[in-house]
């Protein structure tokens, strides 16, 4: 008849068993947020390279463009 002890405690039992465990919603809403801030991180990184890829193409551009002796204005 212990079965019938069981019935009707078990948030009791469960808040005694997994005490201080992690549930699966909260580890779920852990590993989402630490992937959230790796995309934005990454994000980042990614525009911050971007711009100085596209800085030193503008330079080399102009070097091009200009010859060899760097910036030279029209009457140089």
């Amino acid at each position: 008849m212990a079965f019938f002890g069981l019935i009707g405690n078990d948030r009791q039992m469960a808040a005694t068993t997994y005490a201080g465990k992690e549930s699966a919603s909260q580890r779920r809403q852990r590993k989402e947020a630490e992937r959230s801030a790796q995309r934005r991180q990454r994000h980042h990184r990614a525009a911050t390279e971007a711009d100085r890829d596209g800085w030193k193409w503008a330079d080399s551009e102009r070097e091009r463009q200009e010859g060899c002796g760097g910036r030279r204005g029209w009457f140089s």
